[in-house]
């Protein structure tokens, strides 16, 4: 019998001090360890539920290999997640062990998916010195976006570095066998979890309810009378609004005195948020901070990073009663709760409203339970109807989980990016060698040893290769040499960065229109799909959004996410507030920072675009876009706030108002009157003016 008494004593200390409230191994962690996975270099597929300890069965693999002198990567889909992890695994820090998030510079590297897989694309003699891949939801390798980079990353790593170990933590997928064998892995699946699992379908026809959000409204009246939480996903970041205000409006005469001060607390730390940051709290803010006042919480992309911090944080530590959230949360950061309520159980798609996958339904449902709190938790889906009850307990409660493919060949521009990468990294000189490497992906192993299809697999690998080839020498990516195939110079920029190639066409081709007015490329970037899009918030006009396109002499029809985004980064460069932007468009602008950054990026890669297309008239108009993206100030202010660490746009027009853009005469004394401007600041600004 395996106990935390028989493992390394090294790591057990480590462990000990870590994870003070681990005690003991649960039978899930004892069933890994007992099959040898801290004795044996097998790679390893671990399945089990949600809140079972898969990442301290993680952590020991990686504590393993770092105390015999070797280096983990720690892979995980999000950026949340991967924030949370570093900050968790800081424990180690004390025992001696680097945690960083690139293993180039940290014994334990925490990295999302993107940037592991950029280390395998161009870094490796780093690559190379990784001994462990601990691969965090690995069930995502079926999922459209991010699967490919993961899969691709994987495929390329155990081609580059053979020796390198492999750990996928997963829940449970139906076709594990097939995952197994292309990795190669021996696969451990246990069904513990730390609080039994209730699921239930509800009904509003049973209960004698008029709607679902009665349902709801009672399953957290019984959750307050138990001191306990609940979770509620809704399809959309309106119905998330709508429901808490709901919600928090019913409640707000059952919240006793002591409860109340303590959601006051939050609702204060929430509208802190946008204070600090120079700007009213917007109108989303004040509803947010209105319904936490009541215990009640929503949660979407539509917030400041910082406010949804502040809501997980409190939810975990029990000051709030309930969260609303759009499905990304179940990806997200760790946040259990009693109860997890599924309303809506479609999604908004492209060709309309979609059922979620079982997969999916899993996922949120493994929220519910709170180790350490709760003996048990429950899911709940809610139908209208008896008939319908019994359609969604069929097809969700006692149906099973959908095959994981590979979305490989369905994402376009995974293909062409990984054919780039192939090319550019000299791994692969011919339509041959970019064949073979496809043959090994997760996609290539599926069709080869698929009965009905392995027949066909090789001319259908050899079609989508060929015509992606064809592609991507006809945009002069890619060149045919005597020496085999080559990436142009074009292509090299593509495949050194994150960006998608339809993105790198698309700001090449507005390049070549000779006609770079900064408006103009704004609107270029905010059409391409690696920018973060700033949403409506609703369905009022869009007149305002169309008439500040229009002043920069821009013309569009159709006024979606684009044009609402474009308009925003136009006004933040007006050093426009986010509240100033919500109220003038009616948009979703705690994001806009966020939105700026990564266009200010995007600026920087057209630049490179730019000069290798000969361009270099307007370069300097390009650095001085990127930096008032980055900063969101007109142009007056660069100078000052390039200059001065952590002045800031607020600060900076601050001065200006006061003094001018000349601060050589301006005294200490005088600066210190300046609001937001202390002791520090003022040694900075003085020394910038002396420089």
């Amino acid at each position: 019998m395996i106990t935390m008494e028989t493992i390394n004593k090294e790591i057990r200390e480590i462990i000990k001090d870590s994870y003070p409230n681990i005690k003991e191994l649960n039978p899930a962690q004892k069933a890994v360890v007992d099959s040898g996975y801290l004795k044996e270099d097998t790679n390893y597929i671990i399945a089990i539920p949600t809140a079972s300890g898969k990442t301290l069965l993680g952590v020991m693999a990686a504590l393993n290999t770092v105390l015999k002198g070797g280096k983990a990567v720690y892979a995980v889909p999000l950026i949340s997640i991967q924030n949370e992890k570093v900050k968790e695994f800081k424990e180690f820090e004390k025992f001696g062990i680097k945690v960083g998030k690139h293993p180039s510079s940290s014994d334990i590297a925490v990295m999302v998916f993107e940037s592991f897989d950029a280390v395998t694309r161009f870094s490796w003699n780093t690559l190379r010195e990784v001994d462990l891949l601990i691969i965090d939801e690995f069930h995502m390798i079926g999922e459209y976006s991010r699967g490919p980079t993961i899969e691709c990353a994987i495929t390329r790593s155990r081609i580059l570095n053979p020796g390198m170990r492999m750990v996928a933590l997963s829940a449970t997928l139906q076709n594990m066998p097939e995952l197994s064998s292309w990795m190669d892995a021996h696969v451990v699946q246990h069904d513990y979890r730390p609080v039994p699992l209730y699921k239930d379908v509800l009904t509003t026809e049973e209960m004698g309810l008029k709607n679902k959000n009665d349902v709801i409204l009672k399953i957290l009246n019984t959750s307050m009378e138990e001191e306990s939480q609940a979770l509620v996903f809704v399809s959309t970041r309106r119905f998330t609004e709508s429901l808490a205000n709901h919600i928090s409006g019913k409640i707000k005469r059952k919240i006793s005195p002591e409860k109340r001060k303590a959601f006051k607390e939050v609702a204060d730390k929430i509208l802190d948020v946008p204070k600090r940051r120079g700007t009213l709290p917007t109108a989303v803010c004040l509803k947010l901070a209105e319904c936490v006042e009541n215990g009640v919480a929503f949660h979407h992309a539509g917030l400041f990073d910082k406010q949804k911090e502040i809501i997980e944080d409190e939810f975990r530590a029990g000051n709030l009663l309930m969260i609303t959230a759009t499905p990304s949360l179940m990806y997200g950061v760790n946040l259990p709760s009693k109860n997890v309520v599924i309303r809506d159980y479609t999604r908004w798609t492209g060709q309309g409203p979609q059922p979620i996958p079982v997969f999916d339904y899993e996922q949120m449902s493994g929220r519910a339970g709170r180790p350490g709190y709760d003996d048990e938790g429950y899911s709940y889906l809610i139908a209208k109807s008896v008939d319908e009850a019994f359609n969604l307990k069929e097809h969700y409660i006692y149906g099973e989980i959908e095959t994981t493919n590979s979305k490989l060949i369905e994402n376009k521009d995974a293909v062409y990016k990984q054919i780039i990468t192939q090319v550019a990294s000299t791994l692969a000189k011919n339509p041959q060698e970019i064949l073979q490497f496809f043959n090994t992906t997760f996609y290539g192993f599926q069709m080869s040893n698929n009965e009905y299809l392995s027949a066909f697999s090789s001319d259908s690998m050899e079609y989508e290769v060929n015509e992606a080839l064809e592609f991507l020498m006809q945009n002069g990516i890619i060149r045919a040499t005597p020496d085999g195939l080559k990436a142009t110079d074009f292509g090299m920029i593509i495949a050194k960065s994150n960006y998608t190639v339809e993105t790198a066409v698309k700001l090449r081709e507005f390049a070549r229109s000779g006609d770079i007015e900064s408006s103009k490329l704004l609107y270029e970037i905010s059409r391409t799909p690696d920018i973060p899009v700033i949403s409506f918030k609703g369905r009022k006009s869009k007149d305002p959004v169309r008439e500040r396109l229009s002043k920069a002499g821009i013309f569009a029809v159709d006024m979606g996410l684009s044009e609402a985004t474009a308009a925003t980064l136009m006004e933040w460069l007006d050093e426009r507030s986010e509240y100033e932007i919500e109220n003038a468009f009616n948009v979703y602008a705690a994001s806009t920072r966020r939105t700026s950054y990564e266009a200010s990026l995007l600026v920087k890669f057209f630049r490179r675009i730019c000069e290798v297309m000969g361009i270099y008239t307007g370069l300097d108009q390009l650095d001085l876009l990127s930096a008032r993206l980055y900063y969101g100030v007109k142009e007056d202010l660069v100078p000052m706030v390039l200059s001065i660490k952590r002045l800031g746009r607020r600060r900076a027009r601050a001065l200006v108002d006061a003094f001018g853009t000349d601060l050589r005469y301006v005294s200490r004394e005088e600066l210190l009157r300046i609001e937001g401007i202390g002791p520090k600041t003022a040694e900075s600004i003085l020394k910038w003016c002396r420089e």
